[in-house]
């Protein structure tokens, strides 16, 4: 057809993992643990649920189209200006902002294979050319993404900590980076799953020092626990949000997506505990993982990434996994063929996939 560009009619959609809807009928089970898309355990606030039902009554009514309210706290939380912060429907809305406000027809793109997958789609959906460099050991190798900037050159993407390797670039690696990015190169620092690494010694926390070509994207889908309602939001300087503000989706994220996300933020003890959660689990699956000899990714995040001999052993593990009622996420979409990503859920989830691993394993 040739109203679609070419490049369009080549590209590769973005594929989510099954849902849990799916995966009961299909298999005509009654329970299903969901270890696949890297969502809080513990769901969302209490807060949050109590603020989007309290907002339904006005859902006829449009919501504020800059989102001022959550805005504010943002900034006040972060100690940054108003005019310092922009919100989305998700990170992915706002790259999406990002490519059509800064992209002009000969620009490039740099990123890393085998990283976020959101990310990648839109790249390849501009139409620009994107350079795609390969990984070292599972981390960005920033050398060579340094050594790929051309005069062209216009957004390089880093996720920080990485999904879905849950590596991360430390302070240095990250300066002597941007020492070698040119000002004229806008930088999208994915950070969507700051608020598990923070407290490392070494995590550089862009909030703590600031580059006027650095977009920070941060969401409310993972450590919040609010996934289905689509917000996030980025951080960065005046001029780079205000030309994102003329672009981007007015109206969004919803009102109640608003109102759920100033709730969450008000709610540091679902916070403490959804972190404190995971630090604990994740530190069982690590033990856990090792007694059985399994090849991992140490991570980060909220989830880990289990290594593999064979393709073939991840594809007969994930269908055993499937039929015993557990989602994980086979990477093959994200250029990882031979690895799956599991969520760290509760304890009582850790320990059936655990389970059922090993029964695989066994067989």
């Amino acid at each position: 057809m040739s109203l679609v560009p070419k490049h369009i009619k080549n590209l590769s959609p973005y594929k989510p993992g099954k849902t849990i809807d799916s995966v009961k009928k299909k298999y005509n089970l009654d329970r299903i643990i969901k270890l696949a898309s890297n969502e809080n355990p513990l769901g969302p606030s209490l807060k949050s649920i109590d603020a989007a039902l309290n907002i339904l009554k006005n859902s006829h009514r449009y919501p504020d189209a800059s989102g001022l309210e959550l805005r504010q706290k943002l900034a006040n939380q972060f100690n940054v200006d108003l005019n310092n912060v922009v919100l989305g429907s998700g990170s992915e809305g706002i790259m999406s902002s990002i490519m059509r406000t800064f992209l002009r027809e000969n620009d490039e793109l740099i990123s890393a294979e085998n990283s976020f997958i959101g990310f990648k789609v839109l790249a390849n959906a501009s139409g620009k050319k994107v350079v795609w460099v390969p990984k070292k050991d599972y981390r960005y190798d920033l050398t060579s993404i340094i050594n790929q900037i051309n005069k062209s050159t216009k957004i390089i993407y880093i996720a920080n900590p990485d999904n879905p390797t849950g590596t991360y670039i430390n302070k240095d690696e990250f300066d002597f980076f941007m020492s070698k990015v040119p000002d004229r190169v806008l930088v999208i620092l994915d950070e969507a799953y700051f608020e598990y690494a923070e407290n490392i010694k070494d995590y550089p926390d862009s909030m703590l020092y600031r580059y006027d070509n650095v977009i920070t994207l941060r969401t409310f889908s993972k450590v919040h626990g609010l996934a289905g309602f689509r917000v996030g939001y980025g951080f960065a300087h005046h001029e780079l949000i205000n030309n994102l503000m003329k672009v981007k989706l007015p109206f969004e994220p919803s009102s109640i997506s608003q109102e759920a996300a100033i709730a969450a933020l008000d709610d540091t003890e679902h916070l403490n505990k959804t972190i404190e959660l995971n630090n604990q689990e994740m530190n069982l699956m690590i033990s856990r993982l090792n007694k059985m000899k399994m090849n991992f990714i140490p991570s980060v995040g909220n989830f880990i990434t289990i290594v593999f001999d064979s393709r073939d052993n991840v594809i007969n593990l994930v269908q055993y996994l499937l039929e015993n009622g557990i989602i994980v996420r086979d990477l093959v979409g994200f250029g990882l063929p031979d690895c799956i990503r599991v969520t760290i859920g509760t304890g009582e989830e850790n320990q059936f996939f655990i389970d059922k691993m090993r029964e695989y394993l066994n067989k």
